[in-house]
């Protein structure tokens, strides 16, 4: 008589053993994070397995792979060939020729930006663009919010379509599901928008669309009539954030450009558009693109995502710290970094870079926000100094580099945005603008708590244990 009990005891076993396996033989991730998988499956048989199943790889389908490959590379060629030409000199050159492997074109010359003062005068700045519109209006949010300024913004939109502007309206479909379940969406969609929610994933079974369920297009990008685009850490929302207010007020950042750059940053909207939506962007895409503006700035727009070659997003974070020489400050809410990225930091303040870090002093992801604080003793020693800011949840995702060279846009420094979400973010060189950039981190830092470094390096064992512990977590996920 077959015993079934040791049948499936078996069968349980073997698919332990299975997954272990396929944890060690996938290579696309370091050596850290395939480590700490094998100890966690080992540790924790049935919950691991579950664990790996759902997290343990950015699993997509081949079908989709192949549309949003097939997307991007239709859209490339529509990517303005800027004159003159940018140069790009030593480590800057550096930092430019990464971003132009990860885009796919060349740097652009001839652009300006300007930044919105705070979150509330750029929706002000992004409505009047929305309602000078006279051809196209294209947004793209991570969340969306049924607020004051989420409200505001879809009122544009409808005005817009309403007098014949083309719409074409993408949210998130987890970030913005308030939104897109309320009356506003299809209210925008009566007015004569075109709407997509990015990324929907049937009763949360990734398998039915080809992509994990928590595969996420965490871009936030705005482009007006194709020679305006807007980009930076801001949602569609109010600074309340009424969904977790207790962190209020979100304190972020958005820069308004003009120039050749708005047409790559199009490009990248209009290649999700295509993926979600399957129409044909061509037809958009045939407007001339911007031309340089007189006494402009080098600037080029990324997109970034699962699909990128693996450590993309790192690469080009490693290529922009070591361009400094001087000095540098980071703004990152979300710090759950691989091995090359809290390497690079730490080598640049080895060599004598004056770093610093500011993170938010509550964060609301708390796990995030235990995982950022293990790595204080290693930044510390290293000689980077850490900030946290107090006058709210610091979101703005920012890096200014001897007062020259900037990144502003979605990219936080944890593994969501280094290996899984779709990001976009805009490099520039600007000794004005990174100035003016830095100005906003000096009152960031106005309002910040500078942690003590001996506090910082001296923790009692338990400490040490848990801090360790946790960046051993943060590196599978």
């Amino acid at each position: 008589m077959i015993d079934w009990s040791k049948v499936a005891g078996l069968v349980l076993v073997a698919i332990h053993l299975a997954v272990i396996v396929r944890a060690v033989l996938f290579d696309k991730r370091d050596s850290d994070a395939r480590a700490a998988w094998v100890v966690l499956l080992i540790a924790l048989p049935v919950a691991g397995v579950i664990l790996y199943l759902i997290f343990g790889e950015p699993w997509i389908s081949k079908a989709f792979r192949e549309h949003a490959r097939q997307a991007e590379q239709d859209l490339v060629p529509f990517a303005p060939d800027p004159s003159p030409k940018a140069r790009l000199d030593g480590l800057t050159g550096n930092a430019f020729r990464t971003f132009e492997a990860a885009a796919g074109w060349p740097t652009a010359t001839g652009n300006k930006a300007i930044l919105a003062p705070d979150s509330d005068a750029a929706i002000e700045m992004l409505v009047a663009d929305i309602d000078a519109a006279r051809h196209v209006v294209h947004l793209s949010f991570y969340i969306w919010l049924k607020d004051h300024n989420g409200t505001k913004v879809v009122e544009a939109v409808c005005r817009a379509a309403r007098r014949g502007v083309t719409c074409r309206i993408a949210a998130d479909a987890v970030g913005s599901r308030g939104l897109i379940r309320s009356v506003h969406w299809p209210a925008m969609r009566k007015a004569g928008a075109q709407l997509c929610s990015l990324l929907e994933t049937p009763l949360g079974l990734g398998f039915l669309v080809g992509h994990r369920a928590d595969l996420r297009n965490h871009r936030k990008i705005a482009v007006i009539d194709g020679r305006i685009a807007y980009c930076g850490s801001q949602n569609c929302a109010d600074p309340a954030f009424l969904p977790k207010r207790t962190f209020a007020p979100w304190v972020d950042i958005l820069a308004r450009f003009e120039g050749p750059v708005a047409r790559q940053a199009d490009i990248i909207f209009a290649a999700s558009w295509t993926l979600e939506t399957g129409e044909d962007m061509h037809a958009a895409m045939q407007a001339d693109p911007p031309r340089p503006l007189p006494d402009g700035i080098a600037a080029i727009a990324s997109g970034v995502g699962p699909l990128s070659p693996r450590g993309t997003m790192t690469d080009m974070f490693v290529a922009v710290l070591a361009a400094a020489q001087t000095g540098m400050t980071i703004t990152t809410p979300y710090f759950a970094p691989d091995p090359p990225l809290i390497g690079a930091i730490m080598a640049a303040a080895r060599r004598g870079v004056a770093v610093r870090i500011v993170f938010p002093h509550r964060n609301d992801n708390r796990i995030v926000g235990a995982i950022s604080r293990a790595y204080y003793p290693m930044l510390a020693k290293a000689g980077v100094r850490i900030f946290e800011y107090r006058g709210g949840l610091l979101h703005a995702k920012t890096i200014v580099v001897d007062d020259r060279l900037a990144l502003i846009g979605s990219s936080n420094m944890d593994r969501r945005s280094l290996e899984l979400n779709f990001e976009n973010n805009i490099l520039l060189e600007s000794a004005a603008l990174a100035t003016q950039l830095r100005e906003r981190q000096e009152r960031w830092l106005a309002d910040a708590t500078e942690i003590d470094r001996e506090e910082a390096t001296s923790r009692p064992l338990p400490r040490r244990f848990v801090d360790n512990l946790l960046t051993i977590i943060a590196a599978p996920f």
